[in-house]
């Protein structure tokens, strides 16, 4: 496979097929028919096999592009080129091998404001992925907040969380993962006009 010269952005076209490529890759490998391992690898040449024999145009070329060119850093091959997984947001059963590390004090999350009245209750909870996902800059989490409609961004108070014995996980594209966030540790930015930021609901 040859890497696209100079390529910053993927190419339009490319998108539909980043996110098949995601979907096989993290939730239904049986769409394209090819099984991951414990660790969530998949052989690049079953890969495209696969997406042939059921009607996907992807060529090897065009997969590494994707991979190249995400925005998101989405997906990992590995470093003989042969095999290639999701770096995270797996609802299938799969073991990263990613170890625990101590998060930066402050973490941020993406969201709607429409989501807002149930993590007030609940805290930020992984749902049907395996863990909740951080980001490490407001610019990153408006970014996922944004998939779903005008973003709101949550400060999460990752310091008090690690001290109070939470653990924290990164992934290979830099996203961070702990088990749940509860809603002592979340707050709103700081308005400019006085730097503070307050706790939500409370």
């Amino acid at each position: 496979m040859t890497a696209p010269p100079d390529a910053t952005t993927m190419r339009p076209e490319l998108v539909p097929k980043s996110r098949e490529l995601a979907r096989v890759l993290r939730h239904k490998p049986a769409l394209w028919g090819v099984r991951l391992d414990r660790e969530g690898w998949c052989r690049v040449g079953d890969l495209l096999a696969g997406a042939a024999g059921h009607g996907q145009d992807l060529t090897a070329d065009e997969l590494l592009e994707i991979v190249e060119t995400n925005d998101k850093r989405r997906f990992t091959v590995s470093a003989d080129g042969l095999r290639i997984r999701a770096a995270q947001g797996h609802s299938v059963e799969v073991d990263l091998k990613l170890r625990t590390a101590v998060p930066p004090p402050v973490l941020y999350h993406g969201t709607v404001r429409k989501n807002l009245p149930a993590i007030l209750r609940d805290g930020l909870r992984p749902m049907s992925r395996h863990a909740v996902h951080l980001s490490a800059t407001k610019e990153a989490a408006s970014a996922v907040g944004a998939r779903r409609g005008t973003p709101v961004i949550l400060v999460v108070d990752t310091y008090a969380m690690n001290k109070d014995g939470h653990q924290f996980q990164q992934s290979e594209n830099a996203v961070w993962l702990t088990a749940a966030v509860p809603p002592r540790y979340l707050s709103l930015p700081a308005p400019k006009r006085n730097g503070r930021a307050g706790p939500i609901g409370y």
